[in-house]
């Protein structure tokens, strides 16, 4: 790739982390002209302006991201992930025959490491954490997680040694546009719909997952999980050594056997990991995503003993059914991460007996939300509803005959409903089954604000103790 950089005219769309580490990373290996626009106003975008206000080779076009800057004398465009495939510049790159590569195939090229690649609907941040902690109590040194779980994959690479190992999360956005990216090791946790808005439909979505193998060779190895029936199909599809994980005992794999976590090698007997009981992470989604990163720490040479360790020890990751604090005997857990429905489905079911208000809602992806309508009936006491999907819940809710539903205009507001709705022993769930976009910029930026208001109300309680004892 580096012929189409070096004293090449380069486009990068999209300003967010990996726009700007990718354009980074052009400026650095010596492109001529890298051109980075966006939608955003150059006041929106101040600090991304100012990072990039260094490199005298780059051009910010801020406000839009208008066809004309596509033109023959482009060598390829760099596709930040969720810029929609349909803008017309993009069209505009197809009739001129100009490359679109995604930031993480950018990074590869650039990379000496061998990579870990994980994707899926659901669990892939934790998943992704996961086995970057197994490998580094399994001695691997220096150990990086990067991709779509917040570290751009481009700056990871940037003087990364050859002897460390990357241990990247590859959304669908990512993997739609690359060419050579070839993981090591790559994982395809689970699927259900979801993206409609950016991918149409469901078997695009899927297949923009799937690539994830299409490079791999014999020698790799491919994570499929067995009970997944559109994974499990893909084993066909690949090159590389497949290892099952399942909530059972596999073959060749990982699986749960008389409640042990445990590793299956053909004709050795099978290793045991550790109990059930012991994996710290709740919900039975979560078992799932241990047994998968098991196996791909396995497979990457980690020992068994340091799985088992870092299985007995490995908490919620942030913004993940993390949990934030205790008031008036309720549970306050962020699960800002659960974008989809499904995501919100696995949430409820990980705090079997007790009672749930949840707060839900925001961005509209094209998701259908019956599923977990059904779900929240079973689970749930209360429904808070916010964002632009308020009422397309509401709706689905109302088809189930739930009818606990109070909407509210923020998440402020929803947090001191909650806390006045909430009685000791139950939990309040933010796990919005939305895209966080139609309020915030991030799901992290929503996650932060529901823990920011939660301890708020907990200094306020503290406070007004302490006047009423005096």
């Amino acid at each position: 790739m580096i012929d189409l950089i070096k004293r090449r005219e380069i486009l990068v769309v999209g300003m967010a982390r990996s726009g700007v580490a990718a354009a980074k990373l052009l400026a650095r290996a010596g492109a001529a002209k890298i051109t980075v626009t966006d939608l955003k106003s150059t006041v929106q975008l101040r600090d991304e302006t100012v990072e990039l206000s260094k490199y005298p080779n780059i051009y910010i076009m801020a406000g839009g991201n208008p066809p004309e800057l596509v033109r023959e004398e482009l060598s390829m465009i760099i596709k930040s992930p969720g810029i929609p495939p349909s803008l017309e510049l993009f069209k505009k790159a197809d009739q001129l025959g100009v490359p679109v590569f995604s930031e993480v195939e950018l990074a590869y090229n650039f990379s000496k490491a061998p990579l870990i690649g994980v994707t899926g609907t659901n669990g892939k941040t934790t998943t992704t954490a996961l086995i970057g902690a197994m490998l580094k109590e399994a001695s691997f040194a220096p150990v990086i997680t990067a991709g779509n779980i917040g570290h751009p994959l481009a700056d990871a690479v940037n003087g990364f040694s050859a002897q460390g190992m990357i241990v990247a999360e590859l959304s669908s956005f990512q993997l739609e546009n690359i060419r050579q990216l070839r993981p090591m090791i790559a994982v395809f946790l689970n699927f259900t719909e979801d993206h409609l808005d950016y991918h149409g439909t469901v078997e695009k979505y899927f297949e923009a997952k799937a690539r994830i193998f299409e490079n791999q060779k014999q020698g790799d190895f491919v994570v499929l999980n067995a009970g997944d029936p559109m994974v499990a199909s893909l084993a066909e599809r690949c090159s590389g050594q497949v290892l099952w994980f399942a909530r059972r005992p596999v073959d060749f794999g990982t699986g749960l056997e008389d409640e042990w976590l445990t590793l299956y090698n053909p004709g050795f007997k099978p290793l045991k990991l550790c109990l059930r009981d012991e994996v710290l992470l709740p919900g039975e989604h979560n078992l799932e995503n241990a047994l998968a990163s098991a196996a791909a720490a396995w497979a990457a040479g980690a020992d068994p003993q340091a799985i088992g360790r870092t299985l007995r020890s490995f908490r919620a990751i942030e913004h993940r059914l993390e949990y934030v604090d205790t008031l008036g005997g309720v549970d306050y857990i962020n699960d800002s991460k659960g974008t989809n429905p499904d995501a919100t489905i696995r949430a409820l079911n990980s705090f079997p007996g007790r009672g749930i208000i949840l707060i839900v809602g925001g961005k509209d992806k094209g998701s259908d939300f019956s599923s977990l309508a059904e779900a929240v009936r079973e689970k749930a006491r209360l429904i808070l509803t916010l964002g632009e999907t308020r009422e397309k819940i509401t709706e689905a809710l109302s088809k189930v005959g739930f009818q606990s539903v109070v909407p509210v205009s923020s998440l402020q507001e929803a947090v001191h409903r909650a806390k006045r709705e909430a009685h000791s022993g139950e939990i309040v769930l933010l796990s919005p089954a939305c895209a966080s976009w139609d309020m915030f910029k991030n799901y992290e930026e929503r996650g932060n604000l529901f823990k920011e208001t939660v301890l708020n109300l907990q200094r306020e309680s503290g406070e007004r103790r302490d006047m009423n004892g005096r």
